[in-house]
């Protein structure tokens, strides 16, 4: 089994602030950081860390191929990456001193991907293999059709939320993983069981559902019902990856064996340790620490 990440690649500029910025306002930044990014990156090397077999498709910009030094410094291979004769899309990130972050997103090469490009990259998968998306490329909705077609699992992340994702084939998506900011802008609804079953009556119910509620933990919803994970009590320091970290370790897991329960604790325990941390994918945990985290949980 090989998971296809088909995402986007940004340079992040991180700046360490007092305050987010206001409307108006002049901010000096006590910090600064140029690094590895962007929701595909990222869940890819989540993915890579918790030891799976990973494969990242996408586009930068002459300007990017430190990018894929720091994928293939993770065990991903980039062999399905174009170049471009355009910029690399990069991230303005503002992270204030209690961790919380506002980011800037400019699409550069993530919104040159092209149809073509899509056949080519699915053309090296086969049922069996999964394909992960998130909302930071051209044509996702394309991505999932076609993916499903070959006969892909198809996870989707539908990060950042925007109007067009309502116009997407959803019931064709076997694991939707969404926030309540997310869930919220897909169905209209605010509380978490409205979320999960507005989105089964209007897509479908063979739909896999994980909801993430920060600091409140997760839920995932299948046809044989609901598990709740509760959030570690921990102080954050930058929760940038934090959601990609728990995407990436939580379908790790569930690919290998189907244990959800295993799953979740897994990916709870994961993006524990990355918001205690300062960057985006460099945050990202690898498989033994996760595994050593867990036994001190247990012990």
């Amino acid at each position: 089994m090989r998971i296809l990440v088909f995402g986007s690649l940004n340079i992040d500029h991180t700046y360490r602030v007092s305050h987010l910025v206001r409307a108006g306002e002049t901010l000096a930044s006590d910090g600064y950081q140029k690094s590895e990014g962007g929701k595909g990156l990222n869940q890819a090397v989540a993915l890579a860390k918790a030891g799976m077999d990973v494969y990242m498709a996408g586009a930068i910009g002459p300007d990017g191929t430190f990018l894929l030094d720091a994928l293939r410094a993770a065990n991903v291979n980039t062999d399905l990456v174009k170049t471009l004769h355009c910029a690399t899309g990069h991230a303005m990130i503002q992270v204030d001193e209690d961790g919380a972050n506002s980011i800037i997103l400019h699409s550069g090469a993530n919104e040159q991907i092209t149809l073509s490009m899509i056949d080519e990259t699915l053309s090296h998968f086969a049922a069996g293999d999964w394909v992960l998306l998130q909302n930071e490329i051209a044509h996702v909705d394309e991505i999932i059709v076609r993916a499903k077609q070959r006969g892909l699992t198809v996870a989707l992340n539908p990060s950042p939320a925007s109007a067009n994702i309502r116009l997407w084939r959803l019931e064709l998506v076997d694991l939707l993983i969404l926030n309540e900011v997310e869930g919220k802008d897909l169905t209209g609804e605010s509380e978490p069981a409205d979320i999960i079953s507005s989105i089964h009556v209007r897509y479908s119910k063979r739909c896999k559902i994980l909801l993430t509620l920060g600091a409140q933990g997760a839920i995932y919803v299948d046809e044989n019902g609901a598990l709740i994970e509760r959030a570690l009590p921990v102080t954050p320091v930058d929760t940038t990856a934090a959601g990609d970290t728990f995407t990436g370790y939580f379908i790790a897991q569930y690919a290998r064996d189907k244990n959800v329960r295993a799953a979740l604790r897994c990916a709870t325990v994961a993006s524990a340790l990355t918001i205690q941390r300062q960057g985006a994918s460099r945050s990202i945990p690898d498989q033994r620490e996760v595994i050593e985290a867990m036994h001190k949980i247990e012990a």
